[in-house]
């Protein structure tokens, strides 16, 4: 069987985890090129590929799309600063290429949108990296949810109460600016928060919330507190700190309905706490036994199964677990976060067109 061809663009932070995803795929994968700014950062994730594959042959670029010109790539995996990922997406779709992208997907619903369209008139696949969805215990949550264990959905909860100290922002300078990042509900919190939206029903009635930029030198928010009323009439209350002293505490999801009640913590939303169902199908007991450790890393070991589903999404023509209108979803709730806090008032859904940018100088 052909193996899909690889390459990753921006080779910062997160782009260690594509090479592992690649790795861990190698059967059906290999990393063709890789590509930065920073040529030395495309160097040393070819480095980490050839570690695994000595005979490798992996070319380093500066421009990506001179490396679209070059080589002879099949899927193009985007790790580069957020505000970039739409201009980069949608070229390398154009040149045909299939996409997987980094959270979130963009910064603004008119981008997002372009995405989702230009994947379509392509005929491509659009794969947004939200890898927790394939976490064991969050597989089980959905698997219960889709059973109608809960009966009536009361409320969910998603806690990410998190340490980023200026150190964290200052190197690197895009973080927390809102033409690139937006703050932490944007850049932290939205994993958790695309998990809770997935859980509830997905429709959103209307978002409320309050944000506020409280110790960290940043232009977005280092807190945001968000209400969301769901449109199967569930509440989903969200709060996002980068400010917890000293370090990093939880990042939680909590589900309640009328016949049951879940929440799973762990460092990345990898462990189960509570799993009580009146239906008595398994014992609660069993489960927290029966459970793997956490990860070495916040960033957890969804990226694996997140591209082995991208690479059978590509073989077998259908779309990705989380294709473009799954990751717009958590990014929507978010920008109608931001224009909750600049107007005051309640978000109706649909939201139309919001950005990042039109939250500048809010403060």
């Amino acid at each position: 069987m052909m193996k899909l061809k690889f390459a990753i663009i921006g080779c910062g932070r997160i782009s260690y985890k594509h090479v592992e995803g690649i790795i861990n795929n190698h059967e059906e994968a290999e990393l063709v090129a890789t590509c930065d700014v920073d040529i030395e950062k495309a160097k040393a994730k070819a480095d980490e590929y050839r570690k695994k594959f000595p005979e490798a042959r992996v070319n380093e670029y500066i421009d990506y799309k001179e490396m679209l010109q070059k080589e002879d790539i099949d899927v193009v995996t985007i790790a580069t600063e957020s505000g970039y990922h739409p201009e980069i997406a949608i070229y390398c779709m154009n040149a045909g290429k299939h996409v997987v992208v980094e959270k979130p997907m963009a910064l603004s619903t008119q981008d997002a949108d372009r995405m989702i369209e230009t994947a379509k008139k392509k005929n491509v696949k659009l794969c947004v990296c939200h890898q927790n969805r394939f976490n064991k215990p969050i597989q089980m949550l959905r698997k219960a949810l889709d059973e109608g264990r809960f009966g009536k959905l009361i409320n969910g909860m998603a806690s990410i109460r998190w340490n980023r100290n200026m150190s964290y922002y200052t190197q690197a300078p895009w973080r927390g600016t809102w033409e690139l990042d937006g703050g932490t509900l944007m850049n932290q919190c939205i994993h958790d928060i695309d998990l809770l939206q997935w859980m509830m029903g997905g429709e959103i009635d209307s978002v409320y919330a309050q944000t506020g930029r409280f110790v960290r030198d940043i232009e977005a928010e280092d807190f945001g507190a968000i209400v969301v009323r769901f449109k199967n009439g569930a509440i989903g209350i969200i709060e996002g700190s980068a400010c917890v002293y000293p370090k990093n505490l939880e990042e939680t999801l909590s589900i309640f309905g009328e016949n049951g009640s879940v929440v799973i913590g762990g460092l990345a939303v990898n462990r189960i706490e509570t799993w009580r169902f009146a239906d008595g199908k398994d014992s609660e007991e069993e489960i927290l036994k029966d459970q793997e450790g956490d990860p070495d890393t916040v960033y957890g070991h969804g990226h694996t199964p997140l591209f082995k589903d991208m690479i059978d999404a590509i073989k077998n023509n259908r779309e990705p677990l989380i294709n473009g209108e799954e990751g717009k979803k958590g990014m929507e709730i978010i920008l109608a976060a931001y224009k909750s806090q600049k107007t005051g008032m309640p978000v109706k859904f649909p939201m139309g067109d919001f950005s990042t940018l039109d939250m500048k100088g809010i403060w």
